[in-house]
């Protein structure tokens, strides 16, 4: 059932032009029985709820392209693999510039903040240094949120959810438009200017794959920003691999992590993969990092504002020889499995806490301010208010760095202690997060921090990132999730004592990655990550183990935080197996109608009525007498090419087939796909009552080798070729000649277990279901064993 798009009810009874011929009639008349397949398919993209529609990376071949294609030289080709090339090193270029912009603002719009609430509170003005820090917090967070709610709400979250179903064939409107990206990097400064704990590489991945769908499309003609001579990337697969490449150019610019920039793109936004795009995701990646050594190379001079360094993550934590041994081991398997555990519990209270969230914002703009006022004050009086719990300590002998730290990012906050003490937890929370993961991964720190603060510390992290996710502000999870394991970690090592020979900035470094392995479920690409952030390869076996350990208890709850953000935002995913009930279920037993199908040679009233009364964006073609000896499908038309056909007016006086050469009335650009999320609609086209008289030969842009099955084929075989080959549109045949020559047509809506179980509730006995740790299932092993 053909159902990726809105349809119109209303106009089901669109008034057609006079009759032609009678066989004319008669499929006019099919065509007007048809009931109009009702089905809409919204998801909810950023803070709005919007329509979405499935991709198409079939190559068309019709007459009209094939002679286009058969047209091009060896320059035209050398010109497409240049092209390719140039655009993964722009991609890389100003991924890496606005990663740097993102950091440094951050750093210095944050900086200026903590100096004057910390030279108000030398003064002893502990009043209006509230006011001031609240108040600034207060300010950036509800600009951000403003700037969100009322320009691009499609840049609030991270975006990776929605990366992740564009690179899966999910399109949806404004994901990536040149205002999305703009909002989404002046939101991301200002939301984590603003002390929210939310981090910045979920956004500067979106935005990373904003630049790259951008480019892709040739830029944006709504503000006259286009290029003819990307031309060739006007496709949805061309443009799936330009953002595969983005993304991960996100995670280089987040993390100065090429390597883990590549992997991540692999391993968890990306739904196909090839060894050229892996080739050109990692020249990407190369790129932004080239670009950042060299604006860091600028800040080493002293000209990037308050904090000097740019503030971009990287964590020299241990020393060159890191030394561990069989003792360490069990200290480390702890770590993986609470990490497990708490990294699936912080799934489990964050979708909780953004069903709650997704309730408040549907009830309006309002809503989404205040929920985000009452988040911004919340959280200023657990930062400004925490920190009086904990005691003040004397500075260490023989520091490298001034304590107590005035008028800069460091270590030792003096907060409200005396001359020549310090505030460890307000040294925590008193800081970006950079500075404060900077702080706990840092060696020979064992007595700077005392349990007390850093378990408040991680209760306040732990909560305040789960309830800052989901404001109508940009924001991403990655880095609290670092902070929160960062702090979970040090915590175990200060309890490990001498049990351990590992050093405090080593466990908080291994409590990150059993967070992330907890949380996110990435093992490959996170530990990749992990070893870039603190330049230290001897780390590389006990990351890989708390990984491999967190990942495997966690996996027993429940799926990872951005599986459970897709199910949530009501995206279509496809996943990359099929569960065993569609084994039970052939493709007949989910193809719906009624179906719209097409003449070789059609009447533009025809034409006009199906495109007005359903949102289909494909249609076979059947060529019937006198045109062929008895009904036989041609191929496949997209309500796009038909839309051209009819704007262009290309019309026949009598059913016959055409007889000009279209390349002369048409351009391969005519056809091309337009940005993400922009069409053309039918209702822009006006046509007079002669012109629906007329006839439109389908059969030069019709595809003829649309991909087919038959309709016995189990559901579970016809899922895998689907996804596998990245369509759109599945068309159905009969297993015998003698009936028409196509059932129906699948479509991603007819591969979801919603749509399936629904039709068929007896599955749901047979579901596939993951086994999940419970308190049944508890009683179940131990009887069994017992």
């Amino acid at each position: 059932m053909a159902a990726d798009q809105l349809v119109n009810a209303d106009d089901l009874e669109a008034p057609l032009i006079s009759p032609a011929a009678s066989y004319h009639d008669e499929h006019r008349s099919r065509i007007r029985r048809s009931t109009s397949n009702t089905t809409s398919q919204v998801a909810l993209i950023g803070s709005n709820l919007c329509p979405i529609e499935s991709l198409d990376y079939e190559l068309v071949e019709n007459d009209f392209l094939k002679q286009d294609w058969r047209s091009r030289g060896p320059g035209h080709i050398v010109q497409y693999v240049i092209l390719k090339w140039t655009l993964c090193f722009l991609v890389g270029v100003l991924s890496g510039a606005v990663g740097f912009f993102n950091n440094l603002a951050v750093e210095n719009i944050a900086g200026v903040k903590f100096v004057i609430t910390s030279n108000m509170m030398l003064t002893r003005k502990f009043g209006w240094a509230f006011g001031v820090f609240a108040g600034t917090n207060f300010v950036l967070l509800m600009f951000a949120s403003m700037i969100t709610t009322f320009i691009s709400p499609a840049a609030a979250g991270s975006g990776i959810p929605e990366v992740k179903a564009y690179l899966n064939g999910v399109d949806a409107p404004d994901i990536f438009s040149l205002k999305t990206f703009f909002v989404k990097v002046v939101g991301c400064i200002a939301a984590v200017s603003s002390s929210l704990c939310v981090g910045k590489a979920g956004p500067m991945i979106h935005t990373s794959a904003c630049i790259a769908s951008i480019l892709g499309q040739g830029g944006s003609r709504k503000y006259k920003l286009t290029c003819k001579w990307l031309r060739y990337f006007k496709n949805d697969r061309d443009r799936r691999d330009l953002v595969t490449c983005g993304s991960g150019a996100g995670v280089a610019a987040a993390f100065r992590a090429p390597v883990g920039g590549v992997l991540f793109a692999l391993e968890c936004v990306s739904s196909w993969w090839r060894s050229a795009l892996l080739w050109r995701a990692f020249f990407t990646t190369a790129v932004v990092v080239v670009i950042l050594r060299a604006l860091i190379d600028i800040c080493n001079s002293g000209k990037c504002g308050l904090f000097g360094k740019g503030g971009l993550i990287m964590f020299d934590v241990t020393s060159a020889d890191v030394t561990y041994h069989l003792i360490d081991l069990p200290p480390v398997l702890v770590l993986g499995v609470i990490g497990g555990i708490l990294g699936s519990f912080y799934n489990f209270l964050l979708q909780k806490v953004l069903r709650v969230y997704n309730l408040i914002n549907e009830k309006g703009h309002v809503c989404k301010l205040l929920l985000a006022a009452s988040v911004s004050i919340f959280t200023s009086c657990c930062l400004f208010g925490l920190p009086w719990l904990a005691s003040c300590k004397p500075c260490p002998a023989g520091l490298s760095e001034a304590c107590p730290s005035i008028g800069r990012s460091g270590n030792f906050k003096k907060f409200q202690c005396a001359p020549d003490h310090y505030n460890d937890l307000a040294s925590l929370f008193f800081n970006t997060n950079d500075d404060a993961i900077r702080n706990l991964y840092s060696a020979g720190t064992d007595n700077v921090f005392q349990k007390s603060s850093v378990f408040l510390f991680f209760i306040a992290s732990y909560f305040l990132g789960i309830i800052s996710y989901g404001l109508a502000v940009p924001s991403g999870l990655f880095v609290p999730v670092i902070l929160t394991g960062a702090t979970y970690g040090r915590l175990v090592g200060m309890l490990m004592g001498s049990h351990s020979t590992l050093n405090h900035g080593l466990f908080a470094v291994l409590g990150s990655a059993s967070l992330l392995g907890g949380s996110m479920r990435m093992t490959v690409s996170v530990c990749v990550i992990i070893l870039e952030l603190t330049n230290n390869l001897l780390l590389l076996p006990l990351v890989m183990l708390v990984l491999l350990i967190s990942k495997t208890v966690a996996d027993v709850f429940n799926a990872d935080v951005y599986d459970l953000l897709v199910k949530l935002k009501g995206l279509p995913y496809l996943e990359a197996h099929a569960e065993p009930y569609m084994r039970q279920l052939t493709v007949g037993d989910v193809v719906g109608g009624p179906l719209q199908i097409f003449n070789g040679v059609e009447k533009v009233s025809n034409i006009v009525h199906v495109l007005k009364t359903t949102g289909h964006h494909g249609f076979p073609v059947v060529d019937e007498p006198p045109f062929s000896s008895s009904p036989v499908l041609f191929g496949l038309i997209l309500r796009a090419h038909l839309l051209v056909l009819l704007k262009k007016k290309t019309f026949l006086h009598a059913c016959t087939l055409a007889s000009i050469d279209v390349s002369k009335q048409f351009s391969a650009e005519d056809f091309a796909k337009r940005g993400s999320g922009k069409h053309e609609n039918i209702e822009g086209i006006d046509l007079t009552a002669e012109e629906m008289d007329m006839f439109v030969d389908l059969h030069p842009y019709t595809n003829t080798s649309p991909y087919t099955v038959v309709e016995t084929m189990s559901l579970a075989k016809a899922l895998i070729l689907f996804r596998e080959v990245g369509l759109r549109h599945l068309l159905v045949i009969p297993k015998s000649s003698s009936r028409a020559p196509v059932v129906g047509i699948l479509t991603r809506h007819d591969f979801m277990p919603e749509h399936i179980l629904g039709a068929h509730p007896f599955l749901l006995q047979s579901r596939w279901k993951t086994i999940r740790l419970g308190k049944s299932n508890l009683i179940e092993l131990f009887s069994g064993l017992c």
